[in-house]
């Protein structure tokens, strides 16, 4: 592989990320070395790949680094790991999965890496990554299996305030002015007021939580599942009853990129996402509504405000042959300077190191519409942090028990089923589930 000529300035910069390497001039450490990595499709590692010349230029090692779609990615990787394969150096720690593979041994503790100061320098600072975002990446032990490259939390975004402010709605700020914010400005200039895609597993647990249910009873200790509950009930409702009464024809079965266009189109007003999809409000070229989206923290419930708040990491697999030039690389990609230089060339909104979220690069990049999100942004990082309530995200049953969770709720919202019905379908489809992994339940 050829690579264009790097300044001197770019290699003594990207020297003082990597922590401990050697000066210039001298033998590069990991010559005639391959790094093997893999991930989900990201920007964050579209815009990463861009500055690989760098890493190879100074260490000798040649990057090889594959994404693919989602559900391909954690499909292969679940593989690949619970085998202790040698053929992934570096991997994306995905958040439902972490508990999982954490759990089960697949990743290396990296606390080992980062106490010793010959292969990690103190300014290299672990701890300047958000709790919240960090949560997912460790054990009950504390020791940590990863370092998180994206945070996504969850707000609240308005595409079209203009025609909130004409019907004289604030943002809303509990579920009651959610609704009646939806009700004023239904159909209005023909536009639906709520929009939502189809993982329901993500996108009602907050909603199930501020009114006071939950999907297990104490995760991650006790997993019996809590989805027949009259909280669970009364939620499931609820939130079915806003995306059939305001979302889009057609919106049950909308994917990620599909609910955000319909916002970015001025076509649905109100979303509560992860940020990643929100910006693009604001930012994306074809977005008509850029002069009028608003943006909030997500609305609470009578029980409180959980906005979802989840993370993705980047973690070394046990069975790697190249675990120190993994580490190097982790240390690279994640250091302060490097999240910095991607945050103010390419907007990056989802970076998990507080001193960046804190600088003047990171609020720019987040001030959107004229409005500081940057700031909401690590409010909801924190508060997932403090808490543990997106604790029963990360248990290594999580995924088969979210399948169960979208069915119901897909149930209710087509009017196959009656909410007490369905939830009580879907806390029996749970306890089989979880009855087959082996997983103790109460009165089991």
């Amino acid at each position: 592989m050829t690579h264009p000529r790097i300044a001197r300035r770019s290699l003594l910069a990207g020297a003082a990320a990597l922590g401990a390497t050697p000066a210039l001039g001298q033998a590069k450490p990991y010559a005639g070395q391959t790094l093997n990595g893999a991930a989900f499709q990201s920007t964050f590692f579209e815009y990463l790949r861009g500055y690989f010349p760098e890493f190879e230029e100074r260490t000798g090692a040649r990057v090889n680094f594959n994404t693919q779609a989602f559900p391909v990615y954690n499909q292969r990787t679940d593989l690949e790991l619970s085998t202790r394969g040698s053929a992934l150096d570096v991997v994306n720690v995905t958040f439902i999965y972490s508990g999982r593979w954490i759990g089960a041994g697949w990743l290396t503790n990296l606390s080992d890496f980062v106490a010793d100061r010959n292969r990690t320098p103190a300014d290299w600072d672990a701890a300047d990554f958000v709790s919240g975002a960090q949560s997912a990446m460790t054990n009950a032990q504390g020791q940590t299996f990863g370092f998180a490259w994206e945070a996504g939390a969850m707000l609240l975004a308005a595409s079209r305030a203009d025609i909130l402010d004409r019907a004289n709605q604030p943002m809303p700020t509990t579920f009651d002015a959610l609704l009646a914010a939806c009700d004023a400005v239904q159909g209005r200039e023909s536009m639906t007021a709520f929009v939502a895609d189809r993982l329901h597993h993500w996108n009602w647990i907050p909603y199930l939580m501020g009114m006071g249910g939950q999907v297990f009873r104490d995760p991650p200790g006790n997993l019996t599942p809590m989805l027949g509950t009259p909280e669970a009930i009364r939620a499931a409702q609820w939130y079915a009853d806003l995306l059939s009464k305001f979302a889009p024809s057609g919106g049950l079965s909308f994917s990620d990129d599909q609910a955000m266009r319909a916002q970015m189109s001025g076509r649905s007003m109100f979303r509560t996402q992860a940020i990643t999809w929100l910006v693009p409000l604001a930012k994306h070229e074809e977005s008509t509504v850029k002069s009028t989206v608003r943006y909030a923290l997500m609305p609470a419930g009578p029980q409180g405000n959980y906005p979802g708040s989840n993370s993705h990491g980047l973690g070394i697999p046990a069975g790697s042959r190249r675990k120190e030039l993994a580490w190097e690389f982790i240390q690279w990609a994640l250091s302060k300077d490097m999240l910095n230089r991607i945050v103010r060339t390419h907007g990056y909104p989802s970076v998990c190191r507080r001193s960046v979220i804190t600088g003047e690069a990171f609020k720019t990049a987040l001030t959107l519409n004229g409005q500081d999100v940057a700031s909401l942004y690590l409010q909801v990082l924190e508060l997932g942090g403090r808490s543990g309530y997106m604790k029963y995200r990360t248990v290594p049953v999580f995924p088969q028990v979210g399948d169960t969770i979208n069915r119901g709720i897909d149930r209710i919202a087509t009017r196959q089923q009656g909410a007490e019905a369905a939830m009580r379908q879907t806390q029996q489809d749970a306890v089989q589930v979880l009855t087959r992994a082996g997983v103790r339940l109460d009165g089991g």
